[in-house]
């Protein structure tokens, strides 16, 4: 209810602002055995797709048992899915993955995921050679978790790309485990991509300022993270750095497309710098801050009330303008929050949606407040 009666209105308040724009998620899952507990199955992620008419790519979420079975698996569900799914088939280094790799991609899948954390690897593995050399020779995009605790990840990366210049590799979750220093690779390689399927709207907006439009991909890792914050999230950081409708539409899912088809990926120019994230403020800062402290905690379980709280005191303010406007207005998201963990106090992640949005919007006040009323 949360997401249908705020999101969609100022999702649709922002599309209105940029026609034209389709969504092609770069990054989705269904599957049943993950240890982590999560289960997502076709129907799920269609219907959750189709509430922001976006379409996607999907992949087996982590198999413990091997993921020969789950690649199928995920083959026939893209196949029932009436184009709304595009089937990558993931692969485990140690188990021939250029031979499963091949064998999905003959019978239609569109890509190859990897997940060195799950299956304890790195990018440099020999095993994923022959792989990189599958994906160089038809031109198939590979997509690789790029979270946390994954060493050297970005220097292989790159190493890759200059290898394979027909292979387009996809950083997962913004980069993040080397988003501080590989623009430069990533302005010179035009086969290097970051999907957007990432939380922290700092990592969000050095991704936007830093990177080329043309080499970030719209994501959301559904079930793991809501498809409708994730656009939420890519059109409201968009804006926030001045990217213009070309570049929206091609982040969207333009580009994606290009690259699914074996297409050159468009040239899209320079990223517009970190100038263009704009000047501080410091309050908003604090209530960023505040929030993302509270998302961590949620994330892991714990209970992220005290932290909600500070977030609200930081937004007390006797500042007017655009800025008191956006402060009042993340303070009642905040208590919505509040109210949503009050209802549901067994569960630390029910207050995370509202302060998932307070974050994003306090993170981007030169865009302000929207104009849907809380």
């Amino acid at each position: 209810m949360f997401a249908a009666t705020l999101i969609l209105p100022w999702l649709e308040s922002l599309r209105r602002e940029f026609p034209g724009v389709e969504i092609f998620d770069a990054h989705t899952h269904i599957g049943e055995h993950d240890p982590d507990g999560f289960r997502c199955d076709r129907e799920e992620l269609v219907a959750a797709l189709a509430e922001i008419d976006a379409r996607g790519v999907v992949f087996p979420m982590h198999e413990p048992d091997g993921y020969p079975p789950a690649n199928d698996m995920v083959m026939r569900e893209a196949a029932a899915s009436e184009d709304r799914l595009f089937p990558f088939c993931c692969v485990d280094p140690e188990s021939d993955p250029a031979a499963e790799a091949e064998r999905c991609l003959d019978a239609g899948a569109r890509g190859v995921k990897l997940h060195p954390r799950a299956e304890g690897f790195t990018l440099d593995h020999p095993g994923l050679q022959g792989v990189f050399a599958l994906a160089n020779e038809r031109r198939v995009p590979v997509l690789t978790h790029a979270g946390r605790g994954i060493p050297a990840l970005g220097r292989h990366a790159v190493d890759a790309c200059e290898r394979y210049p027909e292979m387009h590799l996809i950083l997962a979750h913004a980069g993040i485990s080397d988003l501080g220093w590989i623009a430069e690779d990533a302005a010179k390689l035009d086969n290097l991509f970051f999907d957007t399927a990432w939380w922290n709207v700092a990592d969000h907006l050095q991704l936007y300022a830093t990177i080329p439009p043309g080499r970030i991909l719209y994501a959301s890792d559904m079930p793991y993270g809501p498809g409708i914050f994730a656009a939420f999230c890519f059109l409201r950081v968009s804006r926030a750095v001045g990217l213009g409708p070309e570049a929206l539409r091609a982040i969207a899912g333009g580009q994606l497309a290009r690259i699914v088809a074996g297409d050159d990926p468009a040239d899209l120019g320079p990223p517009p710098g970190v100038d263009a994230v704009g000047r501080r403020v410091i309050e908003t800062e604090r209530v960023v801050s505040y929030c993302s402290v509270s998302l961590q905690l949620a994330f892991r379980g714990f209970d992220p009330s005290e932290s909600i709280s500070l977030a609200r005191l930081a937004c007390q303010t006797r500042r007017d303008g655009t800025v008191g406007e956006l402060l009042h207005y993340a303070d009642r998201l905040l208590s919505i929050a509040q109210e949503n963990g009050q209802a549901h106090p067994e569960i630390p992640y029910a207050m995370m949606p509202a302060t998932l949005l307070a974050m994003v919007i306090a993170g981007t006040p030169e865009v302000g407040a929207p104009p849907i009323a809380v």
